[in-house]
């Protein structure tokens, strides 16, 4: 163009617009001929290949091999373009390739990365490395507001609706809401029946795999949660946690009415009783209420005067199955409640709850008086005298 403007610097706007698309014209026969080119080289490539597969008949599987192998690499170069890559199994895209050769670890079930704590294989090195975190207690995700920490930050994201309050999965059948997607999962099953987890010794399903992995325990008898303080072990950690409290002497669950503090929810539940005056149980015969089906049984014996409970032992008979249990440990001399902490051994569940004490440093009776309190009620009694006696 610039040879072409020294010649004649009179050029009209229509000869300068000639002279542009005969140029361009040019360049577009050479990017024809460039691509014909490449196109019987491609063709000559492979009537030579062709001609040799022919020529070497034992190697012609490996020849054909090698092509369908750089066919294939095209192919793959050519469903990348636009920056994707495909899986030929399920279709799912990636950006990068290194990402489509993770994913089709799940196809060929390759998991390259073990565990050098339990062998446990993964698909992903960043799985392996959560998962090491089980073994050295590491938890780098702490919550800002409570403190509490987790190994995955999934964990973390999930716990942090507790102080938020979203519930982002809501179930389209009756509207309840959940701060997690497999609560969601688990929860829809309650409205379609679906008990997908059965137990192969008796056939019992449920709804999640984790009620079946504790259940299970009954059959093979596994009791994996040992007390740290006795030994004791149990099938389920949350036996193991309510275990805890005979030790440590905790009473979490208050009545909000008077106080009083229990070890067990179903314990405060019927002590609730006593204030609802929720009397549900009642005597035909005199009209009597009671909160327990227990103490209505017991009642009615004082109506018929039946003691239907009789000691082989020794004859003695007993209005109730308790009080007769309770009596043939005298003759067996069977101790069947035991101190988790020293060992010893008592006839009577009263007999060892009081003794507990002993450890616990709880003293249930108090002096009104002077607020001296004690373990046993029988010294509370005692000390009530030395009262009456400075009165006198």
């Amino acid at each position: 163009m610039a040879f072409i403007k020294e010649e004649s610097e009179d050029l009209t706007i229509e000869e300068v617009f000639r002279v542009k698309q005969e140029d361009t014209g040019t360049q577009t026969d050479l990017m024809v001929l460039k691509e014909e080119s490449q196109e019987l080289n491609e063709k000559k490539d492979k009537d030579q290949h062709e001609e040799y597969c022919d020529f070497k008949t034992e190697e012609k599987s490996s020849c054909c091999s090698q092509t369908e192998n750089t066919s294939s690499k095209k192919r793959a170069r050519k469903k990348a373009t636009g920056s994707s890559f495909i899986c030929f199994h399920c279709g799912k895209r990636f950006d990068q390739l290194d990402n489509l050769k993770i994913h089709m670890r799940i196809h060929t079930g390759e998991k390259p990365y073990t565990c050098e704590h339990c062998g446990k294989k993964f698909y992903q090195q960043g799985n392996l490395k959560v998962h090491i975190r089980i073994h050295t207690g590491e938890k780098p995700y702490t919550c800002q507001q409570c403190g509490k920490s987790f190994n995955k930050k999934g964990n973390l994201k999930v716990h942090m609706r507790i102080h938020t309050g979203e519930n982002p999965f809501t179930c389209q059948q009756c509207g309840v809401s959940f701060n997690q997607k497999g609560s969601l999962k688990i929860h829809v099953r309650t409205h379609t029946g679906e008990s997908p987890f059965t137990c192969q010794e008796c056939g019992k399903s449920f709804l999640r795999k984790g009620s079946l992995r504790s259940h299970i325990r009954i059959h093979n008898g596994e009791k994996p949660y040992p007390c740290p303080q006795c030994g004791r072990r149990f099938a389920h950690k949350s036996t193991l946690n309510v275990h805890m409290r005979t030790h440590t002497g905790e009473k979490p669950f208050v009545c909000a009415q008077c106080g009083k503090s229990f070890r067990y929810h179903l314990s405060l539940n019927n002590h609730m009783r006593i204030h609802s005056r929720e009397s549900s149980f009642r005597c035909l015969q005199c009209g009597e209420s009671f909160t327990d089906r227990r103490h209505l049984k017991n009642h009615l014996i004082t109506h018929t005067g039946k003691k239907s409970y009789m000691c082989h032992h020794c004859g003695k008979t007993f209005k109730n199955k308790t009080a007769h249990d309770s009596h043939v440990r005298v003759h067996t001399g069977e101790k069947p409640f035991t101190c988790p902490q020293c060992g010893k051994s008592f006839a009577l569940k009263g007999n060892l709850n009081m003794h507990i004490r002993i450890h616990t440093g709880e003293k249930p009776f108090a002096c009104l008086q002077c607020e001296k309190s004690f373990i046993y009620k029988r010294d509370l009694k005692r000390h009530l005298q030395t009262h009456s006696a400075n009165n006198v």
